[in-house]
């Protein structure tokens, strides 16, 4: 993997760290607003593919160490 392909693995790796974070705060505020329980779990949802996401791109940064 060149150098270019890893740092936009990073970037992208951070702006979705952010949003990650974002939703957190989103579905916090939600459920201390009393939000529909629907719309929260949709919101949990989204949060999930976004750490499966963060997950296959932390695998592509970091290389396989075979033991």
């Amino acid at each position: 993997m060149s150098e270019q392909e890893q740092a936009e693995i990073r970037r992208e790796f951070a702006r979705l760290k952010q949003d990650h974070a974002d939703f957190d705060a989103a579905i916090n505020a939600m459920i201390a607003s009393g939000c529909d329980p629907l719309q929260i779990q949709r919101m949990k949802k989204k949060k999930l593919a976004l750490k499966d996401r963060l997950q296959q791109l932390e695998d592509r940064i970091i290389p396989d160490i075979i033991a």
